[in-house]
């Protein structure tokens, strides 16, 4: 792990960073006395794209005494491009444009692979933090894609708790992943979404097998997640992760 840039941005000390060849953003409050829990903030991909949400949400993680940490996804960003995925992604699009439903085939081309190569590597962003003097876990998990948190909260047992944000484009092996998943969960759903199908992210929310699981339904499209939706989240995480 090599920090690249630092900047202050008010009580947060944001630093890049690249992980191998994966360029990466580590919030951290400017001044510690303790070393902190961390989260891991999932993202569709495109750091540059997303960085206004992803600041947004570290300030707010970092206000609440966490760190926040994120990587960009394979094949976004900079990085290389994967072909599979990229062509997986075109027939999604032309289905979505015809008006016709999402092959489930479609969907297992688009994620697993991405599954496949990004939960290593969100695993060894977890060692790299984790090993600095001032991040001391517990880790929690917030955000998309959902597929990849729901991979992490199976395999990795340093997360306790995770805030997942719906999707419906999860392959169906990994239905049966979710079943698995046993650590607190606390799912955002926007019931308008015109990204998500919105049966398929209730079925999906139904399969977790976690004991304590909250869903957290709000009116309005996928971008119109509203602020005390958040913060209801940040208290789920504070209050497991503290």
């Amino acid at each position: 792990m090599q920090f690249t840039t630092q900047q202050r941005l008010d009580d947060v000390l944001e630093r890049e960073f690249t992980l191998g060849e994966i360029p990466g953003i580590l919030w951290m409050p400017a001044s510690i006395s303790a070393p902190t829990p961390l989260i891991l903030l999932g993202h569709p991909g495109g750091l540059r794209t997303m960085y206004p949400r992803l600041a947004d949400r570290a300030r707010h993680a970092v206000a609440e005494g966490f760190a926040a940490a994120t990587v960009e996804l394979p094949g976004s960003g900079d990085r290389p491009r994967l072909a599979p995925v990229e062509q997986a992604r075109a027939d999604l699009r032309r289905a979505i444009n015809a008006g016709r439903p999402v092959d489930a085939e479609i969907v297992d081309r688009l994620v697993l692979p991405l599954v496949d190569r990004a939960v290593p590597e969100w695993r060894a962003l977890l060692d790299a933090v984790l090993s600095l003097p001032d991040v001391g876990g517990p880790v929690g998990y917030a955000g998309g894609v959902i597929a990849i948190g729901i991979r992490l909260a199976l395999m990795e047992p340093r997360i306790r708790a995770a805030l997942l944000f719906a999707g419906s484009f999860v392959p169906r092996s990994m239905v049966e992943e979710a079943r698995r998943v046993t650590i607190p969960l606390h799912v955002l759903l926007q019931w308008d979404d015109e990204h998500n199908d919105r049966r398929a992210a209730l079925d999906l929310f139904d399969a977790f097998g976690s004991a304590e699981k909250a869903l957290h339904a709000n009116m309005g499209g996928h971008t119109g997640v509203p602020p005390h939706a958040g913060e209801a989240g940040n208290r789920f995480l504070a209050r497991h992760l503290r």
